[in-house]
């Protein structure tokens, strides 16, 4: 009886142990048979890919190109109040697309079942890392403006005509008083100002190509008709309010047509590029391996601190700071009201997309 008693005791505790180790290699065993349920059609999603690669471009160019051609109308010039508040209205787009997409597709991939308990569910990795790729967005972008003042200060310019000279940053008149060096101070504030919406525009599109190569790369490597479908409506409203933030951008940094031509192309053509690729690594690749959800998880991590950082300081910030906004309380209270709509509508969006 008591050798029964102990045998018995013996295998409960080998299959505790058992249980325990084998528990990674099941739960990443289900993470990989996981995808293979549901309404899975490769010929009927390859269709749709197709039909999502064109109406995902031609959205994305749309949405991207309304704000630059925006001076062809007296309304929305950069100087308006109309555009003002479509500019807010923009900026709550992308703050919503770092708050509301990008950061909830993190904490997914990087919290997912499929992984150990410890250390990806003991330690937040997508704040963590969200935390990271803001300060270096700041250093980006507080670097540049360094950069460019201290070129600025170097600059020697001597003007033969009214003996007038900028050395060392600093105006010396000898000829005309001080009138002009307050022209020169203003032009220098404009170049500044120039320099910091190019950065601006520059830092914010590579956030948002990381997240839109993220977003097609799923959708290439997915065979469910089912998840695709609704994306492909979702991703274009998605994609055309997020290329009108960064067209307002591009308006600002008053790029040539050739830099404007070039950054409009990238943006439009991420996703489906994102796409074409997932389609040839659908044999290779599985979203919900460990490996790609570590990888995908991580970018996204990035992709949403840039994002917000950029769209809480870059943008509200700076706008909502700014003497136009300061002195005009009623146009305040629209441009506060155009931010929660397009924050809004974009939350709206996580729902499907």
């Amino acid at each position: 009886m008591a050798s029964y008693l102990k045998f018995h005791e013996l295998s409960k505790f080998l299959v505790l142990i058992i249980c325990l180790s084998s528990s990674t290699s099941l739960a990443l065993a289900q993470c990989e048979t996981e995808s293979k349920t549901g309404c899975h059609d490769k010929a009927e999603s390859m269709k749709l890919k197709i039909i999502a690669i064109v109406t995902i471009s031609v959205s994305s160019m749309v949405g991207v190109c309304l704000p630059l051609f925006s001076r062809l109308l007296p309304a929305l010039r950069p100087d308006s109040d109309l555009f003002v508040v479509v500019k807010a209205f923009a900026s709550g787009v992308i703050l919503a697309t770092g708050y509301m997409h990008v950061l909830p597709d993190s904490f997914d991939d990087l919290r997912s079942e499929c992984f150990p308990e410890n250390p990806w569910r003991k330690f937040p990795f997508t704040t963590f890392v969200a935390m990271l790729s803001a300060v270096v967005t700041l250093m980006v972008d507080s670097f540049a403006m360094s950069m460019f003042k201290k070129h600025c200060a170097k600059a020697v310019v001597v003007n033969a005509n009214n003996g007038e000279r900028l050395e060392n940053g600093n105006v010396q008149i000898e000829n005309f008083g001080h009138g002009h060096g307050h022209e020169l101070d203003q032009t220098d504030m404009a170049s500044q100002s120039l320099l910091r919406h190019r950065v601006i525009a520059q830092v914010l599109e590579m956030g948002i190509i990381v997240h839109s190569v993220v977003i097609g790369l799923a959708m290439g490597a997915s065979d469910n008709k089912c998840t695709i479908r609704p994306l492909i409506a979702a991703i274009c409203f998605h994609q055309m309010f997020e290329g009108m933030g960064l067209g307002g951008c591009l308006l600002l940094a008053e790029y040539k047509l050739k830099i404007n031509a070039i950054m409009v192309f990238f943006f439009s053509v991420t996703t489906p590029l994102g796409i074409v690729i997932g389609i040839g690594l659908s044999r290779v690749y599985s979203e919900t391996s460990p490996t790609a959800l570590i990888v995908v998880g991580l970018l996204n991590a990035c992709s949403a601190g840039l994002l917000n950082y950029m769209a809480l300081v870059d943008l509200l910030a700076a706008e909502f700071m700014g003497h136009k906004l300061q002195t005009n309380m009623k146009l305040q209270v629209w441009s506060y009201a155009a931010v929660l709509l397009g924050a809004g509508l974009m939350s709206l969006m996580a729902k499907w997309a």
